[in-house]
């Protein structure tokens, strides 16, 4: 049987799904403020940024993969208007009820849907734009779920793929201390699970970095990809384009 990362460890192909679950269900009710407090309010930069180089404009078809607590999915319906749609969807049950309690409190009532990333219930060449902010690392076969992203997408349309990357070299000690050494803290002391950060810290790690990603991208048939470092890499925003 394939085996894959779960963070450090290896684990079979098959049971990866599983654990990622529980990962997401046991923070779910904490999602939003952990975000605020690791990142130091950034992530809503690093959104407001990919929101920006979505091309989402009024009438757009949007789809948010692993969409979570849905800071995405509200952004992309303002530019899409009422005459747009913007999807929330996420593998998670656990998060997506989050992500659309969050919506409603705004006053927003989108589509939801429960599904795989990698197989993605809706039909060929639909979406204007597809985003996935935080959880490609987190799929089992990334490969599978960029090209089921492609699948979706209209000719013309844009994917954005948000993610954690490989931080400037002269940050990266500093960085891995406070990956490793305050994150799980924080997780045991706001969300009560340091097991869920340490394994946040080691699927970073573990993500394919700038160029490989690149080429995952390229290989899953997107074309123009490029990226964008934020925060000194790490972050990094992928846009590739079906045509």
């Amino acid at each position: 049987m394939s085996e894959t990362h779960f963070g450090f460890q290896k684990v079979p192909e098959d049971e990866k799904a599983g654990r990622v679950a529980g990962v997401f269900h046991s923070v779910a009710s904490k999602y939003d403020v952990m975000n605020d407090l690791m990142s130091l309010g950034l992530h809503r930069a690093w959104k407001a940024f990919t929101v920006a180089q979505s091309g989402v404009r009024e009438g757009s078809r949007v789809l948010d993969v692993a969409g979570g607590s849905g800071d995405l999915s509200r952004a992309f319906a303002r530019r899409a208007g009422a005459s747009g749609q913007v999807w929330l969807t996420d593998i998670n049950g656990s998060m997506l009820r989050v992500g659309r309690s969050n919506l409603e409190d705004k006053g927003l009532v989108l589509p939801v849907a429960q599904c795989d990333a990698e197989h993605l219930p809706f039909p060929d060449d639909y979406f204007q734009c597809v985003s996935v902010a935080f959880g490609l690392r987190n799929m089992t076969r990334k490969e599978a779920a960029l090209a089921e992203m492609r699948r979706v997408l209209t000719p013309g349309g844009a994917l954005l793929v948000l993610e954690f990357s490989k931080v400037w070299a002269p940050l990266s000690g500093v960085y891995d201390w406070y990956s490793f050494n305050v994150l799980p803290k924080l997780g045991e002391r706001i969300a009560g699970d340091a097991a869920s950060y340490q394994y946040l810290a080691e699927s970073i790690r573990m993500h394919p970095d700038q160029e490989q990603l690149s080429l995952l991208m390229e290989r899953a048939g997107l074309e123009d990809v490029k990226y964008f470092n934020l925060s000194a890499g790490v972050v990094a925003l992928h846009k590739g384009f079906k045509y």
